[in-house]
């Protein structure tokens, strides 16, 4: 009876090994949050940030737009210039509801514009793709095209 008490643990569980499973679970548990929360932190951070330069994009983009009505109005008509200025407006107010929200708020806005409208959500979801992938391929084509800066080994005389 007295080598039974020797062989308990602190934790108050013969021969330690099974009462340090569940330790580890829990500690693996609590790591895997902590990691769930930073991620989430730091993407949050991601798209406050990224909301910022939308909002300062789309704000020059208006600016673009109500400077091009002028010469719109000149060269077409001023009807087409109006059309120039309600889209310059229309971008404007978009920038300022986008500054106004939270993160939070516009992917609340987002998850219910794609239950309302899932057919439009993915038309816009892959014509964005089709926008990006020309992009990232157009740069990288101009990377191409681009002469080294390095000098040449060739040695012909």
């Amino acid at each position: 009876m007295a080598d039974t008490a020797s062989n308990e643990t602190p934790n108050g569980t013969a021969g330690g090994t099974t009462g340090d499973k569940p330790n580890a679970t829990q500690a693996l548990k609590d790591n895997v949050i902590k990691f769930a929360n930073d991620a989430g932190e730091k993407a949050k951070g991601y798209a406050e940030d990224g909301k910022s330069r939308a909002g300062t994009a789309l704000d020059e983009l208006a600016k673009m737009l109500q400077e091009a009505a002028g010469t719109v109005d000149e060269k077409v008509g001023e009807q087409y210039g109006q059309y120039a200025r309600s889209a310059a407006d229309a971008v404007a107010n978009f920038s300022g509801a986008l500054k106004e929200k939270q993160v939070d708020d516009i992917i609340d806005d987002a998850r219910e514009f794609v239950k309302k409208s899932p057919a439009v959500a993915i038309g816009t979801a892959a014509a964005i793709g089709f926008v990006l992938a020309r992009l990232v391929k157009a740069g990288l084509d101009g990377q191409a095209d681009k002469p080294s800066d390095k000098p040449s080994n060739d040695t012909k005389a």
